[in-house]
């Protein structure tokens, strides 16, 4: 796998999934909507650490400084 998402990339993953998590476990969202919410944001973690988004692979976006 190469990595194709870039340092702001994973900023704004993580800072996301932060702000989602915080409005799930303080129940401002609730029922199925919270719960698919929290998936994506561990998505979007985990994608944020590995540094890879599958998302991105088929249409050949990368976000990662390009190497001269």
């Amino acid at each position: 796998m190469k990595k194709n998402v870039g340092s702001t990339d994973k900023a704004v993953r993580i800072i996301l999934a932060i702000i989602i998590a915080i409005l799930y476990f303080t129940n401002v969202i609730t029922g199925t909507l919270g719960i698919v919410l929290l998936v994506f944001a561990a998505i979007l973690l985990l994608t944020a650490f590995i540094g890879f988004c599958a998302l991105y692979a088929p249409f050949g976006i990368s976000t990662c400084p390009r190497k001269k």
